[in-house]
């Protein structure tokens, strides 16, 4: 086992004590940063909390409490309510702002929401909203938040003396899937706050740092990671503009820390690249890369590529130096990639329902092919191991949820004897690295009984050079009395184009596929090879976490394999 050091961190009780806390130690520094007007206006951290305290005022004297939904994209509006609520109103309800109209009914009924808070292009959707459901928009919010001061100031602490119970629901948040089926997470101030302290014991960040927030905040990983750890080490947030602006806005806001899913990490590695590669730059950077790789301190190797590659780090503000992905297995070439050229690249691994961390690649210590370690002061472990040392990855600790919201039969399932079964597959090696290798409930089962995990095929196919994405399922084969491996495969067009021009046939595409399915099957178990392929043209549909919808098609797919088999 290696030898490392935590980072030393406290913690809290609840939010409010953290928002309260860096007020009066950071000040009138920059905490948030929103464009208007195409210039990036600051919020300091003595507003925040201002503006925090008097928005929760205001909603108390309005007699708001309980359940409050909380749709629109990330904006200073967005998190002012979050810790307004939070801390003294009732339980925060973010909702996906591209959900649908009855969507956001039927949650709004399920957990008999008293009110909606929302942005301006959420309105006819929240305007379908039962009337009992009280609207306040995002441009209401500065004339409460005034309202708020003159009540504090003539003596109302209703809301600054509330009385916040830390282990109690403060955020339910919905899975993904339609409202009867999405699971509601309860989780507490102290699920948060105990989240906050463990992974900024293994990841470094201080009031120096400067996050560009690009995926939607109503996502755990988003909200807890980049928000409330902002907040909670004196950080500054940027919000984006959206993904197509990611490189636009990293110029503007020259951020230091980014987090990702794997789809953005490795387009900011693509991206560098493609630059190389059209600067006939490749050989240079190779022969820089095995140079500054001979540095044996880490700090001093880091400091040599950011000045020898700083045309590059230039294209994304000059100053970006950690990227963390989380959602599901980046390519650990990319992260080496990166790091190679100068930015410590890492990967975690969360679940909504542990606030979200549950392991995370130390920044001193990490592994490219694994989700990471398990935090300081939590457990992981690996539970009905199967003979290839496969099991079901269970956690312990004080971030794990509460249980799912009216859901007691699904709670007990999930949480027993202290332990939160996730549902995931995996391993641990002796350093204490996980390794995800798939979901348990989308695992295939063969006539022999053997299983075949799905997604340890498509990330070693996506790996491969000419697929994009791909999804494997299942697909009964009726003569064989068994399934066949199939893999759904969307081609990577803009790589074969550069390969073979426009004059790319039927044949030469199918002989790729063909080639980086034999690839993968030479490194498979027998019964783990992909019987057969179904070509996609267009991307797979995705949440807005940007991965991959799976239902209806291993459905969809068997139909259309029935019909390639019977042609031939």
């Amino acid at each position: 086992m290696a030898n490392y050091q935590n980072y030393p961190t406290e913690l809290f009780d609840n939010l409010k004590q953290i928002y309260h806390a860096s007020a009066e130690k950071y000040g009138e520094k920059p905490l948030f940063q929103q464009k208007r007007n195409g210039v990036y206006e600051n919020f300091s951290f003595r507003r925040y909390r201002n503006d925090v305290d008097a928005l929760g005022t205001a909603l108390l004297a309005h007699e708001l409490e309980g359940c409050v939904l909380l749709v629109g994209e990330n904006s200073y509006e967005w998190v002012t309510a979050y810790m307004a609520v939070i801390c003294g109103v009732g339980t925060v309800v973010p909702i996906d702002k591209e959900c649908d109209a009855k969507f956001l009914s039927d949650v709004a009924e399920r957990c008999g929401a008293c009110a909606a808070i929302y942005s301006a292009r959420c309105a006819d959707r929240v305007g379908q909203l039962d009337p009992s459901v009280e609207r306040i928009a995002f441009s209401d919010l500065d004339e409460l938040i005034e309202e708020g001061k003159l009540r504090i100031r003539a003596g109302d602490r209703t809301y600054l003396d509330a009385d916040i119970d830390p282990r109690a629901m403060a955020v339910l948040l919905f899975t993904s899937g339609t409202a009867d089926e999405a699971k509601g997470v309860m989780l507490s101030h102290r699920n948060l706050c105990f989240n906050l302290s463990e992974m900024c014991k293994m990841v470094y960040v201080d009031q120096n740092d400067v996050f560009l927030s690009v995926l939607p905040l109503h996502h755990a990983y988003e909200c807890t990671c980049g928000f409330l750890c902002s907040v909670y080490r004196g950080c500054t947030v940027a919000f984006g503009e959206g993904l197509r602006y990611v490189t636009r806005n990293m110029r503007e806001v020259r951020p230091t820390v980014m987090l990702g899913v794997p789809l953005l990490i490795e387009t900011v590695y693509q991206k560098i690249q493609i630059n190389i590669r059209r600067h006939g730059m490749e050989k240079k950077v190779r022969t820089m890369i095995g140079l500054t790789e001979s540095i044996g301190s880490e700090k001093l190797r880091i400091a040599a590529k950011r000045r020898l590659f700083s045309d590059i780090h230039k294209s994304f503000g000059g100053r970006l130096r950690l990227l963390v992905s989380g959602g599901s297995t980046v390519d650990p070439n990319v992260l080496r990639g990166l790091r190679e050229l100068g930015i410590l690249a890492i990967q975690g691994y969360g679940l909504t329902e542990c606030a979200p961390i549950a392991a995370i690649n130390r920044d001193r210590f990490y592994n490219d092919r694994s989700a990471g370690m398990a935090t300081p002061n939590t457990l992981l472990d690996i539970y009905d191991i199967q003979d290839d040392g496969v099991g079901e990855v269970r956690f312990r600790g004080d971030n794990v949820m509460l249980g799912y919201y009216d859901a007691p039969e699904l709670t007990a399932e999930a949480i027993r004897d202290g332990w939160f079964y996730t549902g995931d597959l995996g391993h641990i090696d002796s350093d204490g690295f996980l390794y995800i290798t798939g979901r348990k409930k989308n695992l295939i089962v063969t006539a022999s009984g053997k299983t075949v995990s799905p997604e340890e095929l498509e990330t070693l196919l996506d790996r491969t050079r000419f697929v994009k994405e791909s999804v494997v399922v299942g697909c009964y084969n009726e003569e064989k009395k068994d399934r066949d491996i199939v893999a759904l495969i969307h081609p990577d067009y803009d790589a074969l184009a550069e390969r073979f021009g426009t004059g790319l046939t039927s044949g030469q595409l199918d002989l790729e596929m063909r080639k980086a399915i034999s690839e993968v099957n030479g490194g498979v178990q027998p019964h783990k090879r992909i019987t057969d392929y179904l070509l996609r043209t267009e991307a797979f549909p995705k949440n807005t976490s940007r991965k991959i919808k799976r239902a209806g098609l291993a459905e969809a797919a068997l139909a259309q394999y029935r019909e390639k088999r019977e042609k031939r």
